[in-house]
Formats: structure tokens, C-alpha cells, sequence
């Protein structure tokens, strides 16, 4: 899956925003998403209301996404990204009751080091008057993505796994709900402007290109392969495999945007790598036991033998 950071960059103009209104991406990726979601509807119509919560979060997410990259570049989007680690593993065992062994812990928070290190500036450089590459802003929006994203995906996984509803049901029932909040959040822009440029739907089109396409595209296939690991398995492993494309991401930035990546990113890398074995891998496999010839101690059977044969 192509990262969505490269993707929304690459759909910006050259002054940093968007030629066309980013509202309307969520709103067509989620109506495509729905409409392939086609489904034997289900008779417990209680649980449909269920889903308007998490599509209301979706909604503000998606947004704070497109906010998030007019102030950081890609690599650093999708570094952060990785916090949604913490903050999923904190809601898996207040709210789901998911318990994480001590070595788990351990390697979520040498997760947050390694995003914490590969932002760090060198201090060799002119400007190390601050620690940090990117306005303040870009990352109090980076932190309440990862706080909407880690909330949505563990109300999603409870929603998912609750009953044994078909999954493109429940797709279809989630991004029904996304599409009718983006339409209502469209609304409100015509309204707050006053309809200066006209309705929504007669400029929903407009700016767009074959890149912001491909977000569009991207985003309602992540949508879909993000619900099957909602079903099937869960919220830590979703987060970890995205938090893992910031390799890729790494690599393309070099060559789609001229990145200079830092020895404290590469090391920043190695560190959430580090974490990923630590967290997956079983735990006799990262502790490398000696192995003892103590000899068992003998049963009162043997004792008694042994006496006999020397008497």
C-alpha cells in the first residue's frame, strides 16, 4: 500500500495547500468503500446505531490528517504516526481489558524513544535553537491524530468483534455513516462561506488530478483492509504494520522530494525495528537461557533400590 503521507504531498500545490477541497476526499473515499461493501443485512438493527461513533471520529481524523501535513513533511507524518502505538496500547487495557505482558510494555515505549529520536535535530546544525524540525503546531495535530485514530480503532474492534456480523456489513453500515457525516461536514463549510463559491456537489471535482485521485483511492482501500485487521486481529497490529511503512516512506521521500534523512532518523528506524521483534517475537527467543546438567533428584523408589543393591 502506498503510504497516504507521500500521496497527500504530492496532491498539494507548490505554495503548500490544496487546490482542491480536502473535505471531499474522505467523503469519496468513504462512499466508495461503502458501495463495494455489499452484504446480507443483518436482523439486529440495534447494533447499526453503534457505528455512528466511530464515523464521527473517522470524520475529524481524516480532517486532522490533511491539517497535520500542511505543517510537517512526509517522513515526519509518518514517524509520528507511530505514537498511536502508546496511546492504543493505554485504551487496549483501560477500555478492551487487554492484558500486555511486562516485555510488550517495554517494547512500546522503546517505540516512542525511537519517534522521539529520529525528530531530534543534530546540534551541529545553524538552527539548533529548537529541538524540533517542524512548527509546534504539526505536532499537537500529529498527537491528537494519533489520540482520534487509536480512540476510532478500539471502538471499531469492539464493534467488530461484538457479534458474528458479516464483515462488509459492518463496512458497509461504518462508511455509510462517514459518507452521510462528510456530506453534513460540507455543508457546514457552504454555510460558514456563505455559498460564495456554490454548493459542494457542483465543485467536488474542482483541483483535482490524477494524484488526488490516487488518495482518494488509497484511503477507502486502507479503510477496508484496516476493518478486515479489525475483525481478524487487532488494534496493535494494525498500528505496528502501518508504523512500518515509514521505511518506504523514507526511501520515496529521497527521491519524490529531495529528503535529507538524518543519522537520528536512521537511528530513530533501527529503534522502532528493535521494538517490532521485541513485541512479536516469543519471549525464550529473545532471552537466550543457560542450559543447566543439574541432576533431577532422586525418588524415595531409588533411594530404597540403591540401598538394597549395596547391602
Amino acid at each position: 500500500m502506498i503510504p497516504q503521507g507521500i500521496l497527500t504531498t504530492l496532491s498539494q500545490s507548490d505554495e503548500g495547500g490544496y487546490n482542491y477541497d480536502y473535505a471531499t476526499v474522505p467523503f469519496l473515499a468513504e462512499t466508495l468503500t461503502s458501495s463495494l461493501a455489499t452484504a446480507k443485512i443483518t436482523t439486529d438493527w440495534r447494533s447499526v446505531r453503534l457505528f455512528v461513533i466511530p464515523s464521527i471520529i473517522y470524520l475529524i481524523h481524516n480532517n486532522v490528517q490533511f491539517a497535520t501535513l500542511t505543517y510537517v513533511d512526509t517522513s515526519t507524518y509518518q514517524i509520528m504516526g507511530n505514537l498511536k502505538i502508546v496511546t492504543t496500547a493505554i485504551l487496549f487495557r483501560l477500555f478492551l481489558k487487554r492484558k500486555l505482558s511486562n516485555l510488550q510494555w517495554m517494547a512500546i515505549g522503546l517505540l516512542a524513544v525511537g519517534t522521539t529520536t529520529s525528530q531530534v535535530k543534530g546540534c551541529g546544525e545553524a538552527s539548533c535553537d529548537s529541538l524540533f524540525t517542524a512548527p509546534i503546531q504539526g505536532y499537537l495535530l500529529g498527537i491528537l491524530s494519533a489520540g482520534l485514530s487509536a480512540l476510532a480503532g478500539i471502538y471499531t474492534e469492539f464493534l467488530m468483534k461484538r457479534n458474528n456480523d458479516s464483515l462488509y456489513w459492518q463496512n458497509l453500515q461504518l462508511y455509510t455513516f462517514g459518507s452521510l457525516f462528510n456530506v453534513a461536514r460540507l455543508l457546514a463549510d457552504d454555510f460558514r462561506l456563505g455559498f460564495e463559491k456554490g454548493p459542494w456537489w457542483q465543485r467536488i471535482f474542482d483541483g483535482y488530478s490524477i494524484t488526488t485521485w490516487l488518495v482518494v483511492l488509497n484511503l477507502g482501500s486502507t479503510g477496508l483492509l484496516v476493518s478486515w485487521l479489525m475483525k481478524y486481529a487487532d488494534n496493535i497490529v494494525k498500528v505496528y504494520s502501518t508504523s512500518m511503512a515509514m521505511l518506504l516512506t523514507m526511501v520515496a521521500s529521497i527521491y519524490l522530494f529531495s529528503f535529507k534523512p538524518t543519522v537520528q532518523l536512521f537511528l530513530g528506524i533501527i529503534i522502532c525495528i528493535m521494538s517490532l521483534h521485541m513485541y512479536f517475537a516469543p519471549p525464550q527467543t529473545l532471552v537466550d537461557l543457560p542450559v543447566t546438567n543439574e541432576a533431577h533428584p532422586k525418588t524415595l523408589k531409588q533411594v530404597i533400590v540403591e540401598e538394597k543393591t549395596d547391602s
